[in-house]
């Protein structure tokens, strides 16, 4: 399969995606093709496939072992349900370093459900991409009463956690929320954002949360990739003893 030559974008990066996108669609799950083999499939230099391996590796998607080839490195992403934490908590606790992208922000009209949901009629809207090691991992909306989005505006939400914005500057404390987890198929949208496949099924989100107070604090519409995320419970079985 030959890249793309007159394109401006260079030999190594399309080769680099690629390769990436083959991982992400499993269909290299362990260990990627030889150099040789590489050069071969797309017809470039050893050069072009060794700087594409080198960059892939640097981003931690990939592995070299010494006398036994390259590998796959990505490791899903542990969430344990029961706790509320952060996606940045979650994503250091692998670790793996946490990343956002503020996309947009602004004060919306509510629809009907999401007003049933919240009790608002209007929402400071906030929607992140985000990362693991670089990666994208998912996509966020998040939805806030109005006077305290105004207030999480004002900070640099490409490097902040919500959640810690809230605790730790605006005084929101004690948190509880009610969360559901399906599974969906990406939209062209999101998956164009995180550069993805739009056949991917990824695992969507709904959570509301509020305070000690019983007061609405935040409406999170989530989704994240299912082969880097996933959710852990433990389970038990009782028995009567006598």
């Amino acid at each position: 399969m030959a890249l793309n030559y007159i394109n401006s974008i260079p030999l190594h990066y399309q080769l680099f995606k690629e390769i990436e996108e083959k991982i992400y669609n499993g269909k290299y799950n362990e260990k990627i093709p030889s150099e040789r083999e590489l050069m071969d499939e797309y017809y470039v230099s050893r050069s072009t496939v060794r700087q594409a391996i080198s960059q892939l590796v640097k981003a931690g998607v990939l592995e070299r072992r010494r006398g036994m080839g390259t590998f796959v490195k990505i490791k899903p992403i542990n969430d344990w349900l029961g706790n509320l934490r952060s996606t940045n908590e979650t994503i250091e606790m692998m670790g793996m370093v946490p990343g956002a992208k503020l996309i947009e922000s602004r004060i919306v009209k509510l629809d009907s459900e999401l007003r049933r949901k919240t009790g608002l009629e209007e929402a400071y809207y906030f929607k992140r991409l985000r990362y693991a090691n670089h990666l994208p991992l998912g996509i966020e909306s998040h939805y806030y009463p109005v006077e305290l989005g105004k207030k999480l505006v004002k900070f640099d939400l490409n490097k902040e956690s919500f959640y810690h914005l809230m605790e730790e500057q605006l005084g929101v404390k004690s948190f509880d929320a009610d969360q559901s987890i399906t599974a969906s198929i990406i939209n062209p949208e999101d998956a164009q954002l995180m550069n993805l496949s739009n056949k991917l099924c990824v695992l969507h989100t709904q959570r509301k949360i509020i305070d000690v107070n019983e007061q609405f604090v935040e409406y999170e519409d989530a989704i994240y990739r299912s082969d880097m995320y996933a959710f852990n419970i433990n389970l038990s079985r009782g028995f009567n003893i006598d």
